[in-house]
């Protein structure tokens, strides 16, 4: 096993996110979103560490078959619903829920003949374009589901916000009206807020909180990082320096030797690059640790190795342990430098990387 990046999920840090949601949506049920893998960290690791959620969001049937093989008795919402009518009755053998958000599928539900009624979520587009009816439909929508055999008469309601990490954003706000002025009067749990409306709208909070980057210590706010609101990261991504050289003053390194020694100076290779998940688009300066001592990456990221500016680490040896990315290098920082979010670098860590689990 040459190999040595390495993904260390801290399942501590999971239990300890949930709890901290549940005391900033006090009153509100919890829907931990576990789609894209539990973005990047394991499905099955992430809600084996989060089984006292009150339901799992996935994107897909087959996340949810996962989970139902791996034991967990919870509801799990499929947050796009069927894609086909023949996925009718992969949901009801599951016994999994689905978000109905356009004409189509309510087609398939009036054809269909199962006498087992389907839970279902009905989703209002009250500003993010993106899935979901027209809050003017809502009452009708709302009516035809109920009238129909194959649907469950407790319909939950719920929509998605477009711009809740800036908290002083009006969209938010208005979409909240959206949605209340259309909703009114019909029955059902409501379902707003995502993890940005848990931290920043709390009349979002609703019957339910559907939340996804905060429960990975996760920052959903520009600028800001998960500790920042009182979360802990759950991914520490390492790996280990291969070679520690010296290059001379004017020499370059990388690809397209697109980076220029400025001094006479040692040069760490660390084994780790973008077939790992480390992302290409990182500059050089990006930050790295290497021990506890700050560096920063030099050069292009190449597919299988990073090189590391050890000026500041000047007793750094073959061996030493790099960190790319956990709780002392948040991972916001990197993604900052990458010109992308931390979801991405997350979702992104691939299945050459080794997964352990700690409980911190």
């Amino acid at each position: 096993m040459s190999r040595t990046a390495l993904a260390t999920i801290h399942l501590g840090a999971l239990r300890h996110n949930l709890a901290r949601i549940r005391e900033r949506a006090s009153g509100a049920r919890v829907m931990a979103v576990v789609k894209a893998d539990g973005y990047g960290h394991g499905l099955e690791r992430v809600a084996r560490a989060l089984d006292e959620a009150d339901a799992f969001g996935v994107a897909s049937i087959a996340d949810g078959l996962r989970l139902r093989a791996a034991g967990h008795r919870q509801r799990i919402v499929v947050l796009s619903g069927p894609d086909a009518p023949a996925d009718l009755a992969e949901l009801r053998r599951l016994g999994l829920e689905a978000v109905i958000h356009h004409d189509s599928q309510i087609e398939w539900l009036v054809a269909d003949r199962d006498g087992r009624p389907l839970r279902v979520w009905l989703k209002l587009d009250t500003g993010m374009h993106r899935l979901g009816f027209a809050p003017e439909r809502a009452v009708e929508v709302h009516a035809r589901l109920r009238a129909l055999p194959a649907v469950h008469p407790e319909i939950a309601l719920m929509t998605h916000f477009a711009a809740s990490d800036e908290f002083d954003n009006a969209l938010t706000a208005q979409q909240i009206a959206r949605f209340a002025d259309a909703t009114r009067g019909l029955a059902g749990e409501r379902a707003l807020a995502n993890s940005a409306g848990v931290l920043g709208w709390p009349q979002a909070h609703g019957d339910w909180v559907r939340v996804g980057g905060l429960l990975y210590g996760l920052s959903v706010v520009e600028g800001k990082c998960g500790a920042d609101f009182g979360f802990r990261p759950a991914m520490t991504l390492s790996t280990r320096l291969i070679a520690v050289n010296r290059i001379r003053k004017g020499e370059r390194v990388g690809y397209a030797a697109t980076w220029e020694a400025p001094e006479d100076m040692p040069l760490g290779v660390a084994a780790i690059g973008y077939g790992d998940g480390y992302p290409r688009s990182a500059a050089a300066g990006t930050p790295v640790l290497v021990g506890e001592h700050r560096a920063a990456i030099v050069g292009r990221v190449s597919m299988d190795l990073v090189t590391i500016d050890l000026r500041e680490v000047p007793a750094a040896r073959v061996g030493d342990a790099v960190t790319l990315w956990g709780p002392a290098l948040p991972v916001e920082t990197v993604a900052a430098h990458a010109g992308t979010i931390s979801y991405e670098l997350t979702c992104g860590v691939t299945r050459r990387v080794l997964f352990a689990e700690d409980e911190g």
